[in-house]
């Protein structure tokens, strides 16, 4: 256990020592896997964002349903204790057909009711859902048509259908951003670690002469690629960051400008850990198959 430890403190100040071998390339590298790691996680903050918008002051969705005819006020109250104890209803308010009929007039329709001898509006009920979701939304009100009272159910929900799609569009680029961004971070490592394997092809072939495994050689490499990938990724999170502040004053003033108070949030700590891991096992396998190929080529020399 003792040489295992010994061994790894070897790799480690070796890759250290190639940070401080080559500051400037290693520098300019770790700028550019942090932008990658920037691109899908700053779109990835940007959407939960604009989900979180959406949740805050979006429409209430309500379902209107209307009862029979054959249902006077005093049924159409006493429905209305049947259906209050629904742990998915919020509340719900009795429209009387009398009342229906004033918000017709109000809305300039009475020429169309000025002649009929007696109202032909049923009561109505407005139902407001805890969760407004579609599915939701739909699952309440076939619960609800089902009783015998109900004569129609009608649902608002063609709005949330289409937020919930382009909610979904965007997760979906953002997913498949980072899948692209997430090879070009493999490449990039991979590419570095190649260069620097060139560079010190003389210390591999005497290594090689006096005993190292190819394990002993690729350790140190597999570990700057590896610690590349990880300060790429708080670099990236820091870009991602500072973006944040410099719209937050902006998204105020826009939200201010509807009446609204909206705050940007960053990611919170699981997704940014989840982040730097990913960033550097992707460095991680980007260095392992770079040297893997790079040490046969080298055997040739």
């Amino acid at each position: 256990m003792k040489s295992w430890f010994v061994h790894h403190l070897h790799s480690l100040r070796q890759a250290a020592r190639q940070f401080q071998e080559t500051p400037l390339a290693t520098l300019f590298t770790i700028l550019v896997i942090g932008v990658t790691v920037a691109l899908p996680s700053g779109l990835y903050t940007l959407l939960d964002n604009l989900d979180r918008i959406g949740q805050d002051h979006k429409p209430q969705a309500d379902i209107v349903v209307f009862l029979k005819t054959s249902v006077d006020e005093t049924q159409g109250k006493n429905f209305i204790g049947q259906i209050r104890h629904n742990n998915r209803i919020a509340s719900v308010r009795f429209v009387s057909k009398k009342e229906g009929l004033h918000k017709l007039e109000a809305a300039g329709l009475s020429d169309l009711t000025a002649g009929l001898p007696e109202n032909p509006l049923p009561h109505s009920l407005i139902v407001k859902p805890n969760d407004p979701s579609p599915s939701t939304l739909e699952d309440l009100g076939a619960e609800l048509a089902k009783h015998a009272e109900v004569e129609r159910v009608l649902l608002d929900t063609d709005w949330a259908k289409r937020l919930e799609a382009l909610m979904q569009l965007g997760r979906d680029l953002v997913f498949m951003l980072a899948i692209l961004l997430g090879l070009a971070l493999a490449a990039i490592t991979a590419n570095t670690i190649r260069l620097q394997i060139y560079a010190q092809k003389n210390e591999i072939e005497v290594a090689r002469l006096i005993g190292a495994t190819d394990r002993f050689i690729r350790r140190p490499f597999l570990y700057f690629g590896s610690i590349q990938g990880v300060l790429g990724g708080i670099v990236g999170w820091a870009l991602v960051l500072s973006g944040l502040q410099l719209i937050e004053h902006s998204v105020a003033n826009v939200a201010a400008a509807y009446g609204a108070t909206f705050a940007l949030t960053g990611p919170g700590m699981g997704v940014f850990l989840f982040s730097l891991a990913l960033s550097g096992i992707l460095s991680w396998l980007g260095a392992f198959f770079a040297v893997g190929q790079t040490l046969r080529q080298v055997e040739t020399f």
